[in-house]
């Protein structure tokens, strides 16, 4: 298990938004290549990246501040938002992206997800589902899709996809800590460990993955980083320890 301190990107500042609500935006840094090195500098092996612009628009609208962030820091990038096309998804890979995440696509575009895994290869894709109550929500949050989370999850499987992201919009950028239940559940239909997202407090709530940590890859964490509750050091060292 491992973590990923999140780097949300809009206007090309990093961000983050409240229940994924682009009217309830708080900004954390001017410069998101910065807050990369920091974060590299606190031990981080890896970052997860959102163009918060390019999840609204569907056209990626920061890869040049990702393809710094690839080439000025030692941090494996994730990236996710507005990667809807073959094209795009090509361009992100060039820039030295360790893994791209879809999303929206793979509800609007299922026969991208296997395209997809047949250009880059199942190891460099994550799905990105991003669930309200079960359902599966698309276009930055903004609207619901009548799917269900578990069920997209054995589709991505099915397909080739070897990592997936679960995120509890209810609770993310809210610090209400981590439903463990729902990401075992969500590991068991997808058939591979998942990596967490939303709700992270404090190292407390890492610990209390132990207990699942098969079940997880990775910690997703962000406004607990940038506003104090956790440092990047504590969730790293969390992450190890709830793994043994």
């Amino acid at each position: 298990m491992y973590l990923l301190p999140a780097i949300d990107i809009l206007g090309g500042k990093a961000v983050r938004l409240a229940k994924g609500d682009y009217s309830q935006v708080t900004v954390y840094n001017e410069d998101p290549v910065a807050q990369a090195h920091a974060f590299a500098e606190a031990g981080a092996e890896w970052v997860h990246v959102v163009d918060l612009d390019g999840a609204r628009s569907g056209v990626p609208e920061n890869a040049a501040i990702v393809e710094r962030i690839v080439r000025e820091t030692s941090l494996k990038v994730e990236i996710g938002g507005g990667i809807r096309t073959l094209e795009v998804l090509k361009r992100l890979a060039n820039v030295g992206a360790a893994r791209m995440v879809l999303g929206t696509a793979l509800v609007n575009d299922p026969e991208l997800a296997s395209a997809a895994v047949e250009l880059v290869g199942g190891e460099r894709l994550t799905a990105g589902i991003d669930a309200k109550n079960g359902e599966v929500a698309v276009s930055g949050w903004i609207e619901g899709s009548g799917v269900d989370a578990a069920d997209l999850a054995r589709a991505m499987a099915s397909a080739g996809f070897k990592h997936l992201v679960y995120t509890d919009i209810a609770r993310d950028g809210m610090q209400t800590g981590l439903d463990s239940a729902a990401y075992a559940r969500m590991a068991e239909a997808f058939g591979h460990p998942v990596i967490a997202s939303g709700g992270v407090a404090s190292v407390a709530d890492i610990r209390a993955l132990a207990p699942v940590a098969a079940s997880i890859e990775g910690v997703i964490t962000g406004r607990a980083i940038y506003e104090g509750s956790l440092t990047v050091e504590d969730g790293v060292a969390a992450c190890k320890e709830a793994s043994c």
